[in-house]
């Protein structure tokens, strides 16, 4: 497992960005905040690795202020490994 969470202090941003992802043609979803991050509102989106650089875009675009930053999560040996990128 290997994804990207984009992380919001406000959960109506978080919301508002998974539309946007979508309308921009990137698969994202909601999850819920890993406690490793220790940021945010409790939701997050989720994107693909492969998808960062288009995320980062069409974010940048939406000029959001309560936006955390981009953090990849890994699962391994049985670990959360949250790491900002």
């Amino acid at each position: 497992m290997n994804w990207i969470l984009v992380i919001f202090r406000s959960r109506a941003q978080a919301l508002d960005c998974i539309s946007l992802l979508r309308k921009n043609g990137v698969q994202a979803c909601a999850v819920s905040t890993p406690r490793e991050a220790n940021v945010g509102c409790g939701i997050s989106v989720r994107v693909g690795a492969f998808d960062l650089a288009r995320t980062r875009r069409i974010v940048a675009g939406a000029n959001y202020g309560a936006l955390v930053g981009y953090f990849r999560v890994e699962s391994k040996y049985g670990r959360v490994i949250v790491t900002r990128v």
